[in-house]
């Protein structure tokens, strides 16, 4: 039976007529195999690609976007000849969301490679060329899995020099065929306009692509909605889009640097309530432009858990909309957060009701590395933001939740660290894992120092000895996870844009301390 599909109801007649001054119906599907009409400038294209994401055992999230108000058509299929349609479905792309648009496809059969075509429809008869992707849902059973994970796209100005190759590690990334892909933030850098050349340390010059949107810090949606849109003029961009699902989070650059809920410098102004006018268009763009499914309030919200089979649970947190105003100095001793209450709850409640062997934490920011941005203070017992994350800490020793990793990006080189209670000041908590890797196309720095507070170990650093150097010197970095479906054993990898494996290990799964999960055992 075809699977089963939630999207928005199709306009009526009236409605279209209204909006777009263009007639509209949805034709009857199964017909991206016939001719299309020889009225090539009445088919509506699709512009920025297409993607997947938040892909789970049954479902995903489909994306494109079109180049007019038309309705989007995706049908779906276990084999890559199409032959066998199991699913169908369609949405509306409206100006009113940049001409995007996305649908969740429910009822998919788990642990499997999907196919989907994606093509764009502006009148009965009357269609574009599709587009076809791929993702894999996730296992049900005990089976290998694989992701990859980095941040920090078209930062400092180093946008796409398509002379030097675009947005290479997307490429090397799609080489590695990761299950999917988490990106811990930065997805745009907003405030970082690109300029047609920049000259690079060794006398050679750097030819960006360029466009109005681009050129300028974003602070209209219009100029929002131009930041994502450049990324997808990057030919590996594309591919990798169209091949690997993206589990998406955000940071300070879909906004501005460093910005916070309430006190962003705005100078276009704020709402009664005084949030940012600047934050509220940010927001909309984000969500437009990136394949997650909507949340039960439909509040915007960006933290949520995606289920990926019963060896992984990825808990994507926001520490970015509901810290506090402040910059993370010792001598502020006003309140203070970078998780909220609320989260902070929601993420224990769902921690303790895993029943994953492993519990990814995908952070946007680093637990132990100092910045007045994030949560490190330097070296001494928790003060500040630091108390969210000692209760956190404290909080799933107590409850025997193990086999927690954290990874994040936004530091512009990668790293692995260690945190161990033996090493640090505060003590209660169990040793647990912390890897950094980023940029994926944005300028490199030099590694940050750590502090003992949580006593972290660098087990590796790897950047560069000043700020801000260009992508094509080669120091741009993800990471890549692998779970055994047998051992279960995850092996965490750091790679670079050319695909060298700079350094790995090998985490055994510890038997689960909660209570209940005990006597299940030994039951």
């Amino acid at each position: 039976m075809p699977i089963a599909i939630r999207a928005k109801p199709a306009l009526t007649r009236r409605q279209w007529l209204v909006r777009s001054a263009a007639t509209f119906a949805v034709a009857g599907f199964g017909g991206l195999a016939r001719p299309y009409l020889s009225r090539a400038a009445d088919r509506p294209l699709i512009t920025s690609g297409i993607q997947s994401g938040d892909v789970s055992a049954n479902s995903a999230v489909i994306w494109a976007r079109a180049d007019r108000a038309a309705r989007m058509q995706v049908e779906c299929s276990a084999s890559e000849d199409f032959k066998s349609i199991i699913g169908t479905a369609s949405a509306d792309a409206l100006p009113e969301a940049d001409f995007t648009s996305k649908v969740l496809l429910d009822g998919l059969p788990p642990g499997q490679d999907i196919f989907y075509r994606v093509r764009f429809e502006s009148e009965p008869g009357i269609a574009g060329e599709p587009q076809v992707g791929h993702f894999r849902t996730a296992p049900t059973a005990r089976s290998n899995v694989s992701f990859a994970w980095s941040g920090d796209t078209t930062g400092q100005g180093w946008g796409i020099d398509e002379s030097r190759g675009g947005m290479r590690t997307y490429r090397t990334m799609l080489d590695n065929r990761p299950d999917f892909f988490i990106h811990c933030g930065d997805h745009i850098y907003a405030d970082c306009p690109v300029e047609r050349e920049l000259r690079l340390p060794d006398g050679g010059i750097w030819l960006n692509v360029i466009t109005e949107e681009k050129s300028v810090v974003a602070q209209t949606l219009a100029q929002f909605r131009g930041n994502y849109k450049y990324n997808w003029l990057d030919q590996s961009f594309r591919a990798f889009h169209a091949a690997v699902p993206l589990f998406a989070q955000w940071d300070d650059h879909e906004v501005t640097n460093d910005w916070a809920p309430i006190g962003t410098a705005d100078e276009t102004g704020y709402a009664e309530d005084g949030s940012s006018h600047l934050v509220a268009r940010a927001r909309r763009a984000f969500h437009e432009f990136m394949p997650m499914r909507a949340t039960p309030a439909q509040d915007g919200r960006i933290y949520r858990k995606i289920a990926y089979g019963p060896l992984l649970d990825v808990f994507m947190i926001d520490m970015r909309s509901y810290r506090d105003s402040t910059l993370n100095r010792r001598d502020d001793h006003s309140d203070t957060c970078i998780l909220g209450a609320a989260q902070l709850a929601w993420l224990k409640r769902e921690l303790v009701a895993s029943d994953a062997t492993w519990k990814v934490i995908a952070a946007d920011m680093p637990i132990g590395l100092i910045s007045e941005d994030a949560i490190a203070l330097g070296d001494g017992p928790p003060e500040r933001r630091e108390h969210e994350i000692a209760d956190l800490l404290s909080f799933m020793k107590r409850a025997g939740i193990r086999n927690t990793v954290w990874l994040t990006a936004d530091m512009h080189y990668t790293a692995a660290h260690h945190y161990d209670p033996n090493r640090a000041i505060y003590q209660d908590f169990e040793p647990f894992w912390e890897f950094v890797s980023g940029p994926l196309h944005a300028g490199t720095w030099a590694p940050a120092p750590l502090d003992n507070t949580f006593g972290p170990k660098a087990m590796l650093q790897k950047g560069c000895s000043g700020e801000n150097l260009a992508p094509c010197f080669g120091l741009q970095f993800f990471g890549r996870v692998d779970i055994d479906g047998k051992t279960e054993v995850m092996t965490v990898t750091l790679k670079d844009v050319d695909n060298r494996d700079l350094w790995s290990v090998d985490i055994e799964p510890r038997p689960d301390a909660r209570p209940g999960q005990i006597m299940a055992q030994h039951i």
